[in-house]
């Protein structure tokens, strides 16, 4: 028995297995009395139909579904049963939708997406959500072919990370329906979209009054892409602590970086090669400070006798470095878990508590730092 045998009137069970028909279009039908003696409400089946039309159960299915392969005289017998019982065809099951969340990165070259993604899946798969991860490399021809990919796919949600929100992309997303929260935002947010991030001014600002409280007064900063807001909050709270201490910033300390080991090790020779250089660095990611170590460590430099490093994030690697390397912590898969809960219920059709969130950053202290080597 098909589907469509048992539909019926207000959805009750009203199939009656057999449908008396001789299985031919127009053929041994009853009698005109008998097609339109009533039948009780709430029972009308197509099986009573196509009993009274004298036509086969799939005859009638497909004037319901409005198949074209049936003569008009069978069509206007079957229609006019139709509307005399007041069948009314069951409302088609909606299309089983598979809870899927895309996750998008700018690139994913790096140990620190690894963490965001742990996260992201944890609590994606607690929920039965499934997970597509996607780069897009900063590059609008890649951000089309995702936003094609996304149309296609139907997900329920999008993480953008570290990316920027073109105005574009977000007037598409809105145009689709598709709930949005960005992760560690890479400016001031310009739209009405949940932000997740972390407390990195505060942890800026550690980092420097750890290695103050050491004793250090030159006090080296690889930074960050400027463009980045986690950076410029990061070099934020370094001058914040180097201000509270009494000190100015010295601009020869400050070199660029783009949170990736070789800018690291570059950034550490042209401190080192200053005329007198810092005796302890500030390197905005544990990737720049990993880096850094190497490129003391070939100049025959000790860390933390000669100099004093600290990083930024707390990546699983710097645990295991040498020395362990003291650094901020900051939650990246505490963030990843956030994003999924928060789109989750942006999709239920809820409201997050709030808006824009920090995650607090906490200083872990190892063997990378000590007090300045003595002046001679």
């Amino acid at each position: 028995m098909t589907t469509e045998e048992t539909e019926e009137t207000d959805g009750a069970d009203g199939a009656d297995g057999a449908d008396g028909a001789d299985g031919a279009d127009g053929l041994g039908g009853t009698g005109d009395s008998d097609a339109r003696a009533p039948v009780p409400r709430g029972k009308v089946t197509i099986t009573d139909i196509a009993r009274r039309a004298g036509v086969s159960v799939p005859t009638v299915s497909r004037v319901v579904n409005g198949r074209s392969d049936v003569s008009p005289e069978t069509r206007a017998r079957v229609e006019d049963l139709l509307r005399l019982h007041g069948y009314r065809k069951r409302p088609a099951a909606a299309p089983a939708r598979a809870a899927l969340l895309d996750l998008v990165f700018n690139d994913l070259d790096s140990p620190w997406a690894v963490e965001i993604i742990r996260g992201v899946e944890e609590v994606a798969h607690a929920a039965g959500a499934g997970t597509v991860v996607s780069a897009i490399h900063g590059r609008s021809g890649d951000a089309r072919e995702w936003l094609r990919n996304l149309r296609a796919r139907a997900s329920d949600g999008v993480i953008l990370v570290t990316s920027a929100l073109e105005p574009t992309l977000h007037e598409q997303l809105r145009i689709l329906g598709v709930p949005l929260v960005v992760v560690d935002p890479t400016g001031s947010p310009a739209f009405d979209t949940p932000t997740i991030g972390a407390a990195n001014w505060s942890g800026g600002l550690a980092a420097t009054e750890h290695l103050l409280s050491l004793g250090h007064r030159r006090i080296g900063l690889i930074a960050g892409p400027p463009r980045l807001l986690c950076s410029r909050a990061r070099f934020d709270g370094y001058r914040a602590a180097l201000e509270a201490a009494g000190l100015a910033v010295d601009e020869s300390l400050v070199v660029p970086g783009d949170f990736h080991p070789e800018s690291g090790f570059t950034g550490c020779n042209a401190l080192l090669d200053l005329p007198e250089p810092p005796t302890a660095l500030f390197a905005a990611s544990d990737q720049m400070a990993l880096g850094a170590i190497e490129a003391l460590r070939r100049r025959g430099l000790r860390v933390p006798e000669d100099m004093s490093v600290v990083g930024f994030d707390d990546l699983p690697e710097v645990r295991w470095s040498a020395p362990p390397l003291t650094t901020v912590r900051q939650p990246l898969a505490d963030m990843g878990k956030l994003a999924v809960r928060t789109v989750l219920r942006l999709a239920r059709g809820e409201h997050p508590d709030s808006p824009r969130v920090e995650l607090g950053t906490d200083l872990v202290i190892r063997a990378s730092t000590a007090p300045p080597p003595p002046t001679h």
